[in-house]
């Protein structure tokens, strides 16, 4: 028995210290140092309004349905942006199902943003990402939602243009990539501009939607 623990041991110790270390040490650290060095980041990045309401994640993408917001690209997530459900169709390119799909996209992205036949619709505008919770669309996407915005807010769509160039990240955060919107923080961005511009006394018809884990936005 003495000579089958002597045997044992060895192994048992190293199986204690590694327990130690890489189910309690190394986790504390890293929370501590993220707590620490990146807080926001480490706490999801949310995004919480004046009234300390968390209005959402700069890393998640949420529905969005009314003509007064930008709209998200498709989200192959569950029933959309599902966090509990994150990944892609897993269609091909050779999959007629996928064909469909996006021909009906074109068809009612062109119909939603009265788009003559000319101008070419974006890819982020008519296919879900792989994880099914990208936050961003292309420029391009914005530009072409903003006349539909303009013409339910009745605002100026020189200011919108605007507003989405203030709003495209590049540089570092688009270091292996194309420039992007975040559309969550552009619709903020948009009701606060829009808040700063109306008349005293009349209040703004906020229409908000229901993300799949209940955080209203924009």
């Amino acid at each position: 028995m003495n000579a089958l623990f002597q045997q044992l041991r060895p192994s048992l110790v190293s199986l204690a210290l590694l327990l130690v270390a890489c189910c309690g040490l190394y986790p504390c650290a890293v929370w501590g140092l993220g707590q620490w060095l990146f807080p926001r980041q480490s706490n999801g990045s949310l995004i919480v309004s004046e009234d300390g309401t968390v209005r959402g994640s700069e890393l998640l993408g949420q529905s969005v349905s009314s003509a007064r917001y930008f709209h998200p690209r498709p989200s192959a997530a569950g029933d959309g942006y599902d966090a509990t459900s994150s990944g892609g169709s897993n269609l091909g390119p050779t999959s007629r199902k996928l064909y469909e799909a996006i021909s009906n996209r074109v068809a009612a992205y062109r119909l939603e943003n009265a788009l003559k036949s000319d101008p070419p619709v974006p890819a982020d505008a008519v296919t879900a990402s792989a994880s099914g919770l990208d936050p961003h669309i292309s420029p391009r996407n914005a530009q072409l939602q903003s006349a539909r915005i303009a013409r339910t807010r009745g605002i100026s769509e020189r200011n919108l243009q605007a507003l989405i160039l203030e709003n495209t990240e590049t540089g570092l955060n688009t270091l292996f990539g194309a420039p992007v919107v975040n559309v969550l923080k552009l619709n903020r961005a948009l009701d606060k501009k829009e808040d700063r511009h109306s008349s005293p006394g009349v209040p703004r018809q906020a229409v908000r939607t229901e993300s799949p884990k209940g955080i209203s936005t924009p």
